[in-house]
């Protein structure tokens, strides 16, 4: 593998520098064992970017982030920020990041090891064996549209305005990367709106059937509403291999699912592009937990979500699958031996630092590749 394979890290605010380390560590790793290099930069991202440079992303990080082949992204945002204007609020940054990149297909596994499955809020036996994935349209919906703002009506009183919007391309090329993705699982996938009472909804349903009448017999296509799939998710989640949703629906259904797996701290994601003519993609890789500033500096942070989220750059932006593989497994036997972060932490247990589980994941990588 060539050495001028591009990485930017964006360690961003919070814990986000402490999991990156450990990704550091696993990539350090590959170099000296595998003999695969990597030309990894690093930069500013969210908060400590505001606080450096006035904004959460200059027009020089993004610039970076677009000619990469991959992003990895920590965390962004914290308490520290809250007063902020919006649009310079590290939250903004990574919008920015998202919207410009156009990484219009969000993935968010919710797989549940065997070692952790008694972590779950729900009975062992409804997740046990749990292995989905979610795929949320990330660059369009409400978290987009316009109009937006507040507004004084008189009277002392205010009125809020969020628009909902969505055309036919933007739904479209979101649900077909769902049915190719459901080529490679289980081939069913559920797509979820609310169209009995969203205009929105009614389009999405319309051309998901339609974008699945053209080439894909071969997968098995069911339609849900939003609030039922959420009831769903906590009654039956191993029902479901694939759920392809709009931005609003997927932000809120993707956390639900973290939760079945026992931590957030465990579930990486990857936001993808649409390809270009060589077939690369413009991707960001970052974990679905937050900056958790209770936290921060004091090593206990579980790096295993920004693990598994380098695991799925490998997959997705390398073709690096039996590499994907080895990673995914060190993180397996590494909980199948009993240590825990806190906030997986379990009765009988090992409770180990945010470095320590990292060296672990290292260690059994030496002797997964021994």
């Amino acid at each position: 593998m060539p050495a001028n394979k591009k990485l930017l890290m964006l360690p961003g605010d919070g814990i986000g520098p402490e999991v990156m380390n450990q990704v550091r560590r696993v990539i350090d790793w590959m170099d000296k064992t595998r003999h695969v290099s990597f030309d990894v930069a690093e930069d500013l991202v969210g908060g400590c970017a505001y606080d450096a440079h006035g904004t959460s992303l200059t027009d020089t990080t993004l610039a970076d982030a677009m000619g990469v082949d991959a992003v990895l992204l920590g965390a962004v945002g914290g308490p520290k920020w809250d007063n902020v204007e919006r649009d310079l609020r590290p939250e903004a940054g990574l919008l920015k990041l998202r919207k410009e990149m156009d990484l219009f297909a969000n993935l968010r596994p919710a797989t549940v090891f065997p070692a952790l499955a008694e972590a779950s809020s729900l009975k062992t036996e409804l997740v046990s064996g749990l292995d989905m994935l979610i795929i949320r349209e990330l660059t369009g919906g409400v978290y987009f549209g316009t109009p937006r703002g507040i507004e004084d009506i008189g009277d002392g009183q205010k009125r809020a305005i969020d628009t909902q919007v969505y055309t036919t391309a933007e739904i479209d090329r979101v649900c077909r990367a769902a049915f190719d993705l459901a080529r490679k699982r289980q081939s069913r996938v559920t797509s979820v709106e609310k169209a009995n009472v969203m205009e929105t909804g009614v389009l999405w349903r319309e051309v998901a059937t339609a974008a699945h009448a053209d080439g894909y017999d071969d997968i098995e296509l069911n339609h849900m509403y939003a609030d039922n799939c959420a009831m769903q998710l906590v009654r039956e989640p191993k029902q479901f291999d694939v759920i392809v949703t709009d931005n609003l629906f997927g932000d809120v259904l993707s956390d639900c699912a973290a939760m079945l797996t026992g931590s957030l701290g465990m579930l990486p994601s990857a936001s993808l592009g649409a390809a270009d003519e060589s077939g690369r993609r413009k991707a960001m890789y970052e974990p679905v937990h937050g900056t958790a500033p209770d936290i921060a500096g004091e090593d206990k942070a579980n790096p295993l979500a920004m693990i598994m989220s380098y695991a799925m750059c490998l997959r997705y932006s390398f073709d690096m699958g039996d590499d994907a593989d080895m990673v995914e497994q060190a993180v397996e036997t590494v909980l199948g031996s009993g240590l825990r972060t806190g906030d997986i932490m379990q009765p009988g247990m090992t409770e180990v630092s945010c470095q320590a589980m990292g060296e672990a994941v290292t260690a059994e990588l030496d002797k997964l590749a021994g």
